[in-house]
């Protein structure tokens, strides 16, 4: 299980700002986003923008392998405008 953080546009496309999710402990980046894109679908309309970040590290969407523990931090951070 893994702790799933939401922030900006993805706390509103999700409905929360944090869950629990069960996935598997080696996960491609790229599939832990599909993962989440299931529980909240509403999330593949800024897959494109996204940045994800695991262990308050980034990560790319892809290949990467991922080996989690569990209560690792995922977090979804949509791109921020400002000036």
């Amino acid at each position: 299980q893994v702790s799933v953080l939401y922030f900006a546009r993805s706390a509103e496309l999700a409905g929360r700002r944090s869950e629990t999710l069960s996935v598997p402990r080696h996960i491609t980046s790229l599939q832990l986003w599909e993962e989440i894109v299931k529980a909240h679908p509403r999330l593949a309309v800024i897959r494109d923008q996204v940045v994800f970040a695991v262990r308050q590290e980034y990560v790319l969407l892809g290949d990467q392998l991922l080996v989690l523990q569990p209560g690792d931090e995922v977090a979804i951070i949509p791109p921020i405008s400002g000036g």
